[in-house]
């Protein structure tokens, strides 16, 4: 069985794992962007707060986070959504997942991921899915410590805003 890293986290220094609220949105904003500037796209974010506090603090939230705070400084994230498989049911989609460069290989990824793990589990979800970039070595290698199935077989598929527009616009 896996040592409990949240626990373990909660006990170093004054670190802490909490649910996200609409306050933390700018700082969520700024990690979204460093995971994509890690990925090599950080041109591709176009998200903008404003649609974050619409989208995650509106009349129907889209999505949810996790932070993980040192000294009251948020330092990672784990957003994620519910998805629905017609074959299996409901799935939590981790979105994006992240911890600031300079507080990586201290675990607090771990506990991290864990603590979204108990989530889909308390919520009597049937999984947890996520993407990972076929070049992240380091991200492959952190999931398959969990014994997750990385899978090869399945493309991703995806139109833009802009695609979506002419191709509705074609259609009527």
């Amino acid at each position: 069985m896996y040592i409990c890293l949240i626990e373990l986290l909660n006990n170093i220094n004054d670190m802490k794992i909490r649910k996200g609220k609409k306050d933390d949105l700018p700082v969520i904003l700024e990690l979204i962007k460093e995971l994509a500037d890690y990925e090599n796209a950080l041109d591709e974010v176009k998200v903008t707060l404003e649609q974050l506090e619409d989208d995650g603090f509106g009349r129907h939230p889209y999505y949810w986070f996790l932070v993980v705070e040192d000294n009251n400084n948020i330092i990672g994230m784990s957003f994620y959504y519910i998805r629905y498989s017609t074959w299996k049911g409901k799935f939590l989609h981790l979105e994006d997942f992240v911890v600031s460069k300079k507080h990586r290989r201290k675990g607090i990824g771990g506990a991290l991921f864990e603590a979204t793990i108990k989530i889909a589990f308390e919520e009597k979800l049937n999984g947890m899915t996520w993407q990972v970039l076929d070049w992240n070595t380091p991200a492959i290698n952190f999931y398959k410590k969990y014994k997750a199935n990385i899978s090869s077989a399945w493309l991703n598929g995806k139109l833009t805003k802009n695609q979506l527009k002419d191709l509705s616009l074609k259609i009527n």
